[in-house]
């Protein structure tokens, strides 16, 4: 890549040089010009009399002609056999320059060629008229002949681009071998029979599929950068304010070293001092001493020698006796006493202090300590926390990892946690709790389950503490959900399974694993898992015939749950449970689950507290929905003295009104009159006239969604009794009553007969 300042500078023309507008134009002008220069100088050849041989010659050299003719012969001889039996013969004697003439003639155009050979004959007429006049036949004969040849060289190569366009035009598939799209023909046929071909719209996808592909990584490429300049970014600004804690921690030891050596100075130079005070003192002292004894010296020496020179013998031996009369004259003779006395005084010559002084040495020991303190390893920078993993926690612990991206030294980490503020937490519960570890990664235990934690992680060396990182949340795995076996319905070929979390906070999804029942020792592998599952309940599509143990798992971010409490689904036909908030007050479901009783009647209008969806007339019950299509097949066992109705009702069937009486419920009814067992058959409040001459014990419920048909039997003696031909709306719950004191015992999971 050059730069762009080059194109509007003067040097553009020597890098980038100029193109002309078309390149045949261009080269037509310049062989035009060429072609100019040459009739010019062949007219002035022809003047001079120059031969027009030695001129083709030349022209042949300077536009390469010579060193192809022979190819060029080879060619046309190929091309156009036809052709070579009608070339005039050449003469030898002008067989070089003629045969440049031809090779000019095929590169310049035929009017300039004929302009040339026109005026090279011209040139010569004046020394052969009759040799010039046969030269000028065999001339034009080769002219035609050239034209001839340049045309059909000219039609050939036409037709030669034709096909190979039409070739390019006509490629249909691609060669995966060769990467280039080739015709079918090829395929078969050609030079690509053994490669591997696609179709082009295929081929077209597929590279299109890899140009997406290849932008989604360049695009996670430049996430990836943007992420490591922001982490740059990040540590420039952690070096920053490392350097400046530094500094300040190294201005605050250096002044504390100065201002502990200033104080040494100060002491040490207040010591001398007063050391030098004290050596002056007694020298001065001793000076003065010496003086007054000069004094005394001096006084004595002059009068001693004003004595010896006294001339007076008389008066010189009276006033210098002898020892024994010294205290008699003592008072006539003062000087020579005196100087006796003087004499016997010690003079003390010594000094008293010595003119050097000790050798003082400055304890820097508290200032090595300083300086000992001073570390001159940086804090470390702010460590990177790392985003939560997936399945790198459980309900109670998580992992967390966190790096650094400097070469800092760190002899430990402070980790720091806390629940994320919820409203439900208590104050205990949100506290901030903090660990050292020496590692970059640390598990946390006695967590709570499906609960979110910030972390944040700092960096300890002998310099100090670093930055914290970025607050990271993790969240730990959901609590095991609780199937509700009350509520799960089966059927032959499928199953409603319910369940509930036992976490305050929502989950992502659900997974509910299956083993097939085949034997005892592998009635615990996983044989089928269904995952995301959103809601807390899962239609499962089984094998009939076949029994399995179903449990589920809770997922978030942080991983899966244990598994919950596994419960037992046999898919042999249809099975529900009954919805104890539907039933009536005095209505009893006994210890099995699908048996329910009523004591009395005495008050059926009872004024028992009752739920919001229970019976408040008809002293029954609903059963769990069926929601599988198809047909469901159960049975109710009754006993004779005892009115019941039986049959199936809408999820919005009136709870204060009695089953059968409505459009929303279809049901048998048993009473017993003065003279005989009476079945009625309920909907909407009609019933057809049917007689039963032997009541059933066990009566047979046949519900058919498809065909729209609801069917009773006896199952005893295999008797049909009625069928309600219904069209249902709406998935259906199988509903009892009871009109009389007695027991209804609900057997489902029974094939249909």
């Amino acid at each position: 890549f050059y730069n762009m300042d080059l194109y509007g500078s003067s040097e553009r023309f020597d890098i980038f040089p100029d193109k002309p507008h078309g390149q045949g134009d261009g080269s037509q002008k310049d062989f035009r010009e060429e072609s100019a220069r040459s009739s010019k100088k062949t007219q002035s050849t022809q003047e001079a009399g120059y031969d027009l041989g030695k001129e083709v010659e030349e022209l042949a050299k300077m536009y390469g002609l010579d060193e192809d003719r022979e190819k060029e012969l080879e060619l046309l001889e190929g091309h156009l056999g036809t052709v070579e039996g009608k070339r005039p013969p050449s003469r030898t004697g002008r067989a070089g320059s003629q045969g440049s003439l031809y090779n000019a003639s095929k590169s310049i155009s035929p009017a300039q060629s004929q302009s040339i050979t026109q005026q090279g004959f011209l040139c010569e007429a004046p020394q052969d008229e009759d040799q010039n006049k046969s030269g000028a036949e065999d001339e034009a004969q080769r002219h035609a002949w050239s034209r001839e040849v340049l045309s059909s060289c000219g039609v050939s190569e036409e037709r030669s681009s034709q096909a190979v366009s039409e070739e390019e035009e006509a490629a249909d598939v691609f060669c995966s071998t060769c990467k280039i799209p080739i015709r079918a023909f090829d395929k078969l046929f050609g030079q690509h029979k053994d490669h591997e071909v696609v179709q082009l719209d295929r081929a077209v996808e597929s590279e299109k599929e890899e140009i997406h592909k290849n932008m989604c990584k360049l695009e996670e490429q430049i996430a990836q950068t943007e992420n490591f300049a922001s982490h740059l970014e990040e540590i420039f600004i952690t070096v920053e304010e490392n350097f400046g804690r530094q500094e300040r921690n190294f201005e605050v030891h250096y002044n504390d070293a100065v201002q502990v050596l200033a104080q040494k100075y100060e002491e040490q130079v207040e010591a001398l001092g007063e050391e030098k005070r004290k050596k002056l003192e007694a020298l001065y002292g001793q000076l003065v001493s010496c003086g007054e004894h000069l004094d005394t010296c001096k006084e004595l020496t002059d009068a001693t020698q004003e004595l010896y020179l006294e001339k007076d013998k008389a008066d010189f031996i009276k006033k210098c006796v002898s020892n024994g009369m010294v205290l008699s004259i003592r008072h006539y003779f003062p000087y020579n006493y005196r100087l006796e006395e003087f004499l016997k005084k010690e003079v003390d010559l010594e000094l008293s202090v010595l003119p050097d002084f000790e050798e003082r040495v400055i304890d820097f020991s508290e200032v090595e300590q300083r300086m000992n303190s001073l570390n001159t390893i940086p804090a470390p920078c702010a460590p990177v926390i790392n985003p939560q993993a997936p399945n790198a926690a459980t309900g109670t612990s998580l992992r967390v990892c966190w790096g650094l991206f400097s070469d800092d030294t760190v002899e430990c980490y402070q980790l720091c946690y806390k629940p994320v503020s919820n409203e439900r937490c208590s104050e205990e519960e949100q506290a901030e709790h903090m660990l050292k570890v020496k590692e970059t990664y640390c598990t946390i235990t006695n967590l709570l389950p499906n609960t979110q934690y910030e972390f944040w992680v700092s960096a300890l060396n002998a310099s100090g503490i670093s930055p914290p990182s970025e607050r990271a949340v993790y969240v730990t795995a959901p609590s095991p959900p609780t199937i509700k076996t009350k509520k799960i319905r089966s059927c032959e070929n499928a199953a409603l399974v319910c369940w509930e979390s036992r976490d305050i906070n929502p989950v992502d999804s659900y997974t509910v694993e299956l083993s097939k029942l085949t034997d005892e020792e592998n009635g615990d592998i996983i044989t089928e898992s269904i995952i995301g599952i959103p809601n807390c309940e899962a239609l499962i599509h089984l094998q009939p015939t076949q029994g399995y143990r179903i449990s589920v798992r809770a997922l978030n971010l942080g991983g899966s749950s244990e598994r919950s409490e596994p419960v037992l689904i046999h898919t042999t036909g249809t099975y529900f449970c009954l919805n104890e908030d539907t039933a009536h007050p005095l209505l009893a479901i006994l210890d099995d689950g699908f048996t329910i009783a009523c004591d009395e009647l005495e008050n059926p209008d009872c004024d028992l507290p009752v739920y919001d969806n229970s019976f408040t007339r008809c002293i029954g019950i609903l059963g769990s929905l069926i929601p599988f299509p198809g047909k469901h097949y159960w049975e109710v066992e009754v006993e004779e003295d005892t009115e019941y109705r039986v049959g199936v009702a809408f999820e919005n069937t009136p709870r204060h009104g009695y089953l059968g009486a409505n459009n929303s419920s279809w049901c048998m009814r048993h009473i017993i009159t003065p003279s005989r067992h009476k079945y009625e058959f309920l909907h909407n409040g009609m019933t057809p006239d049917i007689r039963i001459t032997i009541p059933p014990r066990r009566i047979g419920i046949l519900l058919d969604y498809e065909n729209c048909k609801l069917s009773f039997f006896n199952a005893d003696i295999a008797q049909h009794l009625y069928t309600f031909n219904s069209y249902f709306q709406h998935f259906v719950h199988p509903c009892f009553a009871l009109e009389t004191p007695g027991i209804l015992r609900i057997h489902n999971r029974i094939a249909v007969p």
